[in-house]
């Protein structure tokens, strides 16, 4: 175990190295994973580098980009009696308007926290009266495992079971923040948990089209800073490619069995993303096939136009615009015991990992 830690700490020391020997003007990469969030402030990874090179985090937290005018649709769905709502944890503190998950389950509404969609199902097994309504947040990392749901509830002919789909791909939010003229950033730390399902296919274009480089990461402290030498190794020699640092997991061709559950089941729509706005065929909706277990339509879910909380900058963390210490809620009136906005609410979110281990300021 010693000669191990002693290992790891050579390998970080020799890539910390050579970040600071390629690191000679400066240079900003955008993580666009929460849990590469959360590793880099964990581990101090700022702290590791030389100060030309910028870490900014970016859209990567499924539960802090979902709309608030999604958040106040799902409340309303929750408070509807004989409705049990199913969702994973991170969602049931999420502010919405006026309440919460967690407060409307104090009043009486049944909300039960799942660690997966087959818990989800299992619930409307053992409930026939009621009416189980899974919320599908995420990204492409977790959407094939409701899609496997859906198509059990089909093909079991469990009726009491539907989804509220609020999920989100990636690619056309990386195409937004290449086109923004407000973000200057040079290079993309690329989620691997998201390219373990899609590859890099969908996400060339932002080398080719762009000219930014990318580096599909790993989670861990290592997986990091090696994804960092890999862009920083690309400008040294005047590249734009999509590498994969990440080989033990992510191939270049995806999850084809994986990718086919979701096309199978869902097709791409327009969908709003909290900050950002309207990003065409970003999200996705059941297809007409699956309507019978499509919570929006099997509810007649009336819209809604929310708001943003005032004063929350959730929306320019991101976007990459602002880090959260420049907030002015920030670890003032915003805490994970009292959060304003999803940032500071989900485990990935950017808020809450720099409230947790770290509230220094950025410049």
């Amino acid at each position: 175990m010693k000669k191990r830690s002693k290992d790891l700490l050579t390998k970080a020391g020799d890539y910390q190295a050579e970040i600071k020997e390629l690191a000679k003007s400066p240079y900003t990469i955008m993580e666009v994973c929460g849990t590469h969030t959360v590793t880099i402030a964990k581990n101090a990874i700022r702290e590791l580098l030389p100060n030309t090179v910028r870490l900014i985090s970016g859209p990567g937290c499924p539960v802090c980009v979902t709309d608030s005018s999604d958040i106040d649709r799902y409340l309303y769905l929750a408070a509807q009696p004989k409705v049990i709502t199913a969702t994973f944890g991170d969602m049931i503190r999420v502010p919405g308007t006026d309440k919460s998950l967690q407060v409307l389950r104090a009043e009486g509404a049944d909300v039960r926290i799942v660690y997966s969609t087959q818990d989800a199902l299992e619930l409307a097994h053992r409930n026939p009266d009621k009416e189980v309504v899974f919320l599908g947040v995420g990204f492409e990392t977790t959407i094939p495992t409701v899609a496997v749901s859906l198509e059990i509830a089909k093909r079991e002919g469990i009726k009491n079971y539907s989804v509220l789909s609020m999920h989100k791909v990636v690619p056309p939010v990386l195409k937004l923040l290449a086109e923004d003229d407000q973000l200057a950033v040079n290079a993309f730390l690329h989620p691997g948990h998201v390219c373990s399902i899609i590859g890099i296919e969908p996400i060339e274009f932002m080398a080719k089209d762009y000219g930014l480089p990318g580096a599909v990461t790993g989670f861990d402290a290592l997986d990091i800073l090696e994804g960092i030498v890999m862009l920083l190794r690309q400008r040294e020699e005047a590249r734009s490619d999509i590498e994969i640092q990440y080989q033990r997991v992510v191939k270049a061709a995806g999850n084809p069995k994986a990718k086919n559950f979701i096309e199978r089941v869902f097709e791409p729509v327009d969908a709003s993303w909290r900050g950002i706005g309207l990003i065409p065929q970003s999200g996705l909706g059941m297809r007409e096939e699956y309507s019978l277990w499509d919570a929006a339509r099997k509810f007649s879910l009336p819209t809604f136009n929310s708001p943003e909380t005032p004063g929350c900058r959730c929306g320019d963390v991101l976007r990459g615009l602002i880090y959260p210490t420049q907030c002015p809620l920030f670890a003032k009136h915003c805490t994970p015991m009292k959060p304003i906005g999803p940032c500071m609410v989900s485990t990935e979110g950017s808020c809450a990992a720099y409230h947790r281990y770290s509230q220094r300021s950025v410049d």
